[in-house]
This record gives C-alpha cells, structure tokens and sequence, in this order.
C-alpha cells in the first residue's frame, strides 16, 4: 500500500457536483493498493497513520498524532500512486492492484483506520471521478509505502 498523507485545515471531496465527504482538522489521505500487499502492512499502515506525530504541540513541535488532536480522517483511493514512468512519457500503472481485488483492500483499510481513529473515517467514492480540494496546513505531507517501510 502507497500512501500520500496530508496534513489539513479542512479537505473535501466532490463528486458530479455533489459534496460526499468533507472533514475539517485533520488527515486527508490518497490511498494506492499494490497486488502484493498482506494483512500485516495493512495494521502496520493504520498503526503508523494514527500514531504518526505531525500535529504541533504548545511549543510549535510537530509532536501531536491525529489521536492526540481529535482530528479527521478523508481517504480516497487513488491507483496512480503506483505509476511508472521511467519508459516513455505515459505512465504504466503495472504495479497497481486490480479494482476487484483493490476495491476490498480499501474497504478493509478504512474500516481498520476508523476502529484505530475511534470514530468514522469519511471516504470518496472508490472508482469514481472525484474531485479533490483541500487546506494543506504546514504545507506537511507525508509519503508512506509499505513496501519500503525503512524510509
């Protein structure tokens, strides 16, 4: 799983004009499944999201996790964070997992960030044509793959 996290005054996501989800302080997330991903990266992804300490604390340190300030969670999926470009000028999108075996890996991660988050984690729509918006606050954003979990 290939994760973009973004630290936000507020995020929404729109869909054929329509507003499905938006959150205020907090985390929007872009969400990638790659065809060798377990179980085990999922809890540690959900672990380490929640837990990740970029929220600043009373002296301006980033050291408050997304717990720690009561904060929200957006997710949207987003299969091109796999993409390949290192031949020709149109990315290869290989290495990202098929929707029918992405869509449920999605889910699953959403219900497991909610349980961690203790309360719901708000979603665009899986496949759809979304639009995104969002306050970056810092700008703080965060790339996360847990493929390579050492970086």
């Amino acid at each position: 799983m290939r994760v973009v996290i973004q630290k936000v005054k507020s995020s929404s996501v729109t869909i054929d004009g329509t507003v499905k989800s938006s959150i205020n302080k907090g985390l929007m997330i872009l969400f990638a499944v790659n065809a060798n991903d377990n179980l085990a990266d999922m809890d540690w992804l959900v672990q380490k999201i929640v837990n990740l300490r970029i929220f600043e604390d009373a002296d301006g340190v980033m050291n408050r996790s997304v717990l720690d300030e009561n904060g929200e969670i957006l997710v949207v999926s987003q299969f091109t964070l796999y993409a390949k470009t290192k031949k020709g000028n149109r990315p290869s999108y290989i290495d990202s997992a098929k929707g029918d075996i992405a869509e449920p890996v999605y889910n699953d991660f959403v219900k497991r960030l909610s349980v961690a988050l203790g309360k719901d984690v708000k979603t665009g729509t899986f496949g759809a044509d979304m639009q995104v918006s969002l306050v970056n606050d810092g700008p703080t954003t965060i790339i996360i793959d847990t493929l390579n979990k050492d970086l």
